[in-house]
């Protein structure tokens, strides 16, 4: 017995040395095939087209947001949101990765974002990574770059895997690894258009300093660029994974978005405000007046203050540019409509929608434009739970709660891009929140929504369940937050009519994930509606409520895309009535017809997600 236990030691010993010997020995790349004249001419072209990119970007100073939400295992749904960390920041890259961080407002913890090095540092941080980890300083902001400064076949091997499309646009996929291991080295997979070479996808990780696990060192990440100009390739959205960051019982998971947009920011423009005028005209004509009352001065005061402010909110690239037959007077400014007719509204001068282009769930009103933020709507499941928004702000406004009429004398907006958050205030008090939320919802009581605030109440009771993890993403930038201090929804009288959330009730749809409804042009800022196929859960994994999830693009080539488009098919069945793989319940431009406005049209303008 004493023998073959020696013995059977003694074997596992040789086993044991003779695996960590192979082991030593196998590559670390798989062994690349030679690449055939075409595909060599194709990597050769994207290696330059890689290196005018890089000129290009360093042109530019975009917009930079990544949220990130650290994530842990669960049983029915799969993985679940535990925590979350944002970031916002206008990028000089001609200038090394210098950024300048839009500073929070002085209820936010001071000093935490002053140069690029510092929000590295502070994101480092906040993601509870800690001396075991050393991360590329320049964080997740380098993803939208293979290697700046030696991506070539002297530092890299291709191989070629297979032709693929993306959408539209034909690319060839090859697998890439660095012939010599070193820090920050890309190894992954790129995909290049066959037209021009330029790449517009590359899938993988960054090198460590050895052959050791590369994740210790760096993230995961699937990065893209699209087609914004003519020959015009540029980086616009970044996903990041991570499962298993932990150790022991620690198993946190890590997804994250960037998005990149203010490629090309420009003065705004009053020209798409002629119905202002045609109402000023009407005026004169009905009473011949040319005098101006106290209470009409003190409004066109108001008025002015709000015009300073939206321009520049959309100089600094926070509020999207408006847009003719947009998502926000197709959509938003009908659902206005909706509102203020039965509650029987006189405005002195029209009152319109806008969107903020950030993540963050927040609403707000400036003067009588009603401020949503993209990740508010994104969010939002249905007609009746924007309507509920949008009632909450209306109320704002009749009740009088304008913003602070000191930016009617616009030297008072004349500083740098990343001290808006600080030197424009925009929140309302709790006092005004409260008053309004009651006014909102006896606006709700008199609309065509009153009998849905079973529906609408859920995205409230969704929100203020995971606001506990989700606090990033319901710390508002510039206005307010949906939930009070407590964690609990200001339209909280919503959330009575709503019944429990039933995760294994697949046909209630309480909130969305982020991106669910509106796509920005990275280029002008502007907002459309994603002309995606929507899918009814199949389990309860599906929902992912106000959760990250990865992106894809369906590519076109610019010219392609700004191609007129083909009519609208017929809209689907909205609700547990649709058929099986049809909608989740929806939004869409609402038509003559309000009772049309919960569906969305199949058709519209070329989507490239």
């Amino acid at each position: 017995m004493t023998f073959r236990k020696i013995s059977l030691t003694l074997f596992t010993l040789v086993l044991g040395v003779s695996c960590a010997y192979a082991k030593k020995k196998e590559p670390k790349y798989s062994q690349a095939h030679q690449l055939t004249p075409d595909q060599a001419a194709l990597v050769q072209k994207a290696i330059g087209q890689e290196k005018i990119l890089i000129k290009a970007i360093q042109e530019r100073t975009p917009l930079v947001e990544t949220y990130i939400q650290d994530t842990k295992p669960d049983v029915k749904l799969y993985e679940i949101p535990v925590d979350d960390h944002y970031m916002l920041s206008r990028v000089d890259f001609g200038k090394t990765f210098y950024d300048k961080t839009y500073e929070p407002r002085a209820t936010a913890k001071k000093g935490f974002f002053k140069n690029s090095m510092a929000s590295i540092t502070g994101l480092t941080k906040a993601l509870g990574l800690d001396k075991r980890y050393t991360y590329n300083p320049a964080g997740f902001m380098e993803m939208m770059f293979l290697d700046p400064s030696s991506f070539d076949q002297q530092h890299y091997v291709f191989s070629y895997v297979r032709r693929e499309f993306l959408g539209s646009v034909r690319t060839w996929v090859f697998d890439v690894h660095p012939k010599v291991s070193g820090m920050g080295r890309f190894y992954g997979r790129i995909w290049v258009e066959d037209q021009d070479g330029n790449i517009v996808r590359f899938n993988g990780t960054y090198t460590g300093p050895t052959s050791e696990d590369d994740s210790r060192h760096y993230f995961h990440f699937d990065s893209w660029r699209m087609n914004v100009q003519p020959g015009v390739w540029l980086p616009v959205e970044i996903y990041v994974e991570e499962t298993n960051r932990g150790e022991g019982d620690k198993q946190i998971g890590l997804k994250a978005q960037t998005h990149f947009w203010g490629y090309s920011l420009k003065l705004p423009t009053r020209e798409s405000e002629s119905v202002s005028m045609k109402i000023e005209d009407a005026v004169d004509k009905s009473d011949d007046s040319q005098d101006v009352s106290p209470l009409q001065a003190t409004r066109n005061w108001v008025t002015q203050a709000e015009n300073n402010v939206i321009d520049r909110l959309e100089e600094a690239g926070l509020v999207a540019p408006l847009a003719t037959n947009g998502y926000e007077t197709q959509i938003l400014d009908q659902i206005l409509v909706n509102l203020a007719v039965p509650n029987n509204l006189a405005f002195s001068s029209p009152v319109h929608c806008r969107v903020m282009l950030t993540n963050t769930v927040e609403a707000t009103t400036v003067g009588n434009t009603i401020l949503i933020s993209k990740g508010l709507i994104d969010t939002l499941p249905n007609e009746e739970a924007i309507a509920s928004v949008v009632a909450l702000e209306l109320a704002h406004i009749v009740l009088g709660h304008h913003i602070d009429t000191r930016y009617a004398f616009n030297d008072r907006l004349l500083f740098p891009d990343e001290a808006t958050f600080k030197r424009i205030e925009m929140n309302h008090s709790d006092t005004d929140d409260l008053t309004a939320a009651k006014r909102g919802m006896e606006y709700l009581q008199a609309s065509m929504y009153k009998d849905k605030f079973a529906t609408a109440g859920l995205y409230w009771a969704q929100l203020a369940d995971r606001g506990k993890q989700l606090k990033a993403l319901n710390s508002p930038l510039l206005g307010d937050s949906l939930l009070k201090a407590d964690g609990t929804p200001w339209m909280t009288d919503l959330t009575h009519n709503a019944p429990k959330i039933n995760w294994d009730d697949l046909t209630q749809i309480p909130a969305l994930p982020l991106g669910s409804w509106l796509k920005t042009d990275p280029w002008d800022d502007k907002v459309k509606m994603l002309n995606a196929k929507r899918y009814a859960p199949m389990n309860p994994r599906d929902k992912m409520p106000l959760e990250v999830t990865p992106i894809y693009f369906k590519l076109q080539r610019y010219e392609v895309a700004n191609v007129a488009p083909a009519a609208p098919a017929a809209a689907p069945a909205a609700g547990p009535a649709a058929a099986a793989g049809d909608t989740q319940p929806t939004t869409a431009p609402p038509a003559a017809d309000p009772a049309q406005a919960a569906n969305p049209p199949a058709g519209g303008t070329p989507n490239p997600q």
